[in-house]
């Protein structure tokens, strides 16, 4: 309490000493000092705004130049990919439109050999005349001629021995080859599938191929048939033509084999003609 009364005194005391005009004046540049500072105060903290807002702008600023000089990466490499890929199109267009000229040079290739063993199945079954075709089958399939022989018409059962009417047919089967020089084929003897032995034949291996060589010397020495366009093999039992008629699957079977440089010579002319090139 005394303590109160001796501040309250000594206030009394500086009013007392000081005029009311110049604390008037005191008391003006205070308040403006005052407004002053307050100024100061809101410009400080617009600036620190603004500072915050430019470094903000800077930040993104700094983004928007990395993000564009990505972007100029990507678009070049884009266009890098898109360059080769017109470049991996383009050879791969030409590339297409070789192999499809390829294909077709060939299917002209194969339609000319095709048309080859149609004329020579025509021509032979011209020649062989009125056979019956239980006897002789004349068939062609991928392109290669076959010439089926039943067995009953060459040679008797279990034997190797062409029969008199066999010679006749084979005979006719010699001019038309004869008049092809330039095929070679294979003669291939087939059995039923029934167990065989007999004398030097030991099993139906041994009586199909026989056969087979059999025919090879008839057509060789009886009919001038050069054996360097001949092949002779047997096939045995197996490769049947029925599983129910074994007297189909005992057979004499002659295969045309055309030269395959006779068929690239067919590739070479079908190349050289216009309407594939």
């Amino acid at each position: 309490m005394k303590k109160m009364l001796v501040g309250l005194m000594g206030a009394s005391l500086l009013f007392s000493c000081v005029p009311q005009k110049k604390y008037a004046e005191l008391e003006s540049k205070q308040k403006e000092t005052q407004s002053l500072l307050d100024n100061a105060t809101v410009k400080l903290n617009s600036c620190l705004e603004d500072t915050a807002r430019l470094k903000l702008l800077e930040e993104q600023n700094a983004y928007l130049k990395s993000s564009n000089a990505d972007l100029i990466n990507n678009m070049g490499n884009l266009t890098t990919l898109t360059t080769k890929g017109a470049e991996n199109l383009e050879r791969s267009l030409e590339s297409l439109k070789e192999k499809d000229l390829t294909i077709k040079r060939l299917n002209q290739a194969i339609t000319r050999r095709d048309s080859v063993n149609l004329a020579l199945v025509q021509s032979l079954k011209g020649v062989l005349g009125n056979l019956d075709d239980e006897d002789i089958q004349i068939d062609v399939e991928k392109g290669v001629v076959f010439v089926s022989i039943s067995d009953k018409l060459l040679f008797n059962t279990g034997s190797y021995t062409v029969t008199p009417k066999a010679k006749e047919v084979l005979g006719k089967v010699a001019k038309v080859v004869n008049n092809k020089p330039d095929f070679e084929f294979m003669v291939e003897g087939h059995t039923d599938d029934r167990a065989f032995s007999r004398g030097d034949l030991l099993d139906n291996w041994d009586l199909s191929v026989k056969r087979a060589t059999s025919v090879v010397r008839i057509l060789q020495k009886e009919f001038n048939v050069d054996p360097k366009r001949m092949t002779a093999a047997g096939r045995s039992q197996y490769v049947p033509v029925s599983s129910t008629d074994l007297a189909k699957n005992r057979r004499t079977r002659i295969v045309v084999l055309p030269k395959i440089d006779q068929f690239y010579s067919m590739i070479e002319e079908g190349m050289k003609d216009p309407a594939i090139k």
